[in-house]
């Protein structure tokens, strides 16, 4: 009897006694540790309200902030081979990606899509980096071949938004192959005459960071954002010095010119909107028309004669 009123009706009544409450409507802040609201947090689109710390966001959710009335197109993407070197680490490589096809609802890592941004058509390239660390793989460099044609035929403005590991070492020099490939989509781009801007987001790393991502018109990062190649702890065990500060960071990477602007999450669209506008919709040289120059009032004074020459 016991046995029955301590273990099987506690279990009995943790079964059906208490309706089940979902697990994800808190999330914390890996800044401040603050417990945030998700539905707040994601009105807000992510940044933290009490200390301003930019979490991650997905790809959609990035659409969905930047494109007008979050209304855009999808393209569906080229297909590629789904494990071109056999590859096989602890698992097989075919079985990581159909886990992150099914987490994520998508085919790899890079989301390209057309709309309108401040009422200017705009195609975006996108990364998620729930999807294997928003790596650079075959897929990825087809999917962002695609976004460069895509505006060239609709003669508008290229927008990319990584958010990456760098190159996936499952694909091994097939990866390493797509930094030359966007570099040439990315210059087909600018031959067109067709502004291109980058929005790096926290992380951008590796051979994304060495390919297309630096090498936008203009840079734009999220406050606090991880920028650069290699990881500062293997560049500190190279060169065998302390680095500085917030090296890498997005604040450090402006100071040193590397970027051209931080601007925070909220601001980010109008900024994007603006920047577009002033390229695209160039406003004409205004002509600088002298002012009168301003005389005393009252009778002009004589003119003195001129001196005597002396003898």
């Amino acid at each position: 009897m016991n046995w029955i009123t301590n273990y099987v009706r506690p279990k009995i009544q943790a079964l059906v006694g208490r309706p089940s409450q979902p697990d994800n409507l808190w999330e914390r802040c890996p800044n401040c540790g603050q417990m945030l609201f998700r539905r707040e947090l994601e009105a807000n689109l992510r940044v933290c309200t009490h200390c301003g710390h930019h979490l991650r966001m997905g790809a959609i959710g990035r659409l969905d902030m930047l494109f007008d009335d979050a209304e855009y197109t999808r393209i569906e993407l080229p297909d590629v081979p789904a494990d071109p070197l056999k590859f096989r680490d602890r698992r097989r490589y075919v079985d990581r990606m159909r886990e992150n096809q099914a987490k994520t609802g998508r085919d790899d890592a890079l989301v390209v899509a057309h709309g309108n941004m401040g009422g200017m058509p705009v195609v975006a390239a996108v990364f998620d980096f729930d999807f294997m660390g928003g790596s650079m793989g075959v897929a990825v460099g087809e999917a962002f071949v695609a976004a460069g044609r895509l505006a060239k035929l609709q003669e508008a403005p290229l927008i990319a938004l990584p958010a990456s590991g760098g190159a996936r070492m499952q694909e091994g020099i097939l990866s390493l192959m797509q930094r030359p490939r966007t570099f040439i989509a990315r210059n087909d781009v600018k031959e067109a005459g067709l502004p291109y801007s980058v929005v790096l987001s926290d992380p951008t790393t590796g051979g994304v960071t060495a390919s297309f991502a630096m090498l936008g018109d203009i840079a734009i990062a999220e406050p606090g954002a991880i920028i650069g190649f290699a990881g500062a702890r293997v560049i500190e065990e190279t060169i065998r010095e302390k680095l500085p500060d917030g090296f890498q960071r997005a604040e450090y990477l402006l100071e040193h010119g590397i970027v051209d602007m931080v601007v925070p999450r909220p601001e980010l669209r109008d900024t994007l909107v603006r920047i577009i506008d002033m390229v695209r919709n160039p406003k004409p040289a205004i002509e600088i028309t002298p002012l009168p120059v301003a005389r005393p009032e009252g009778p002009e004074p004589a003119n003195d004669p001129e001196p005597a020459a002396e003898n």
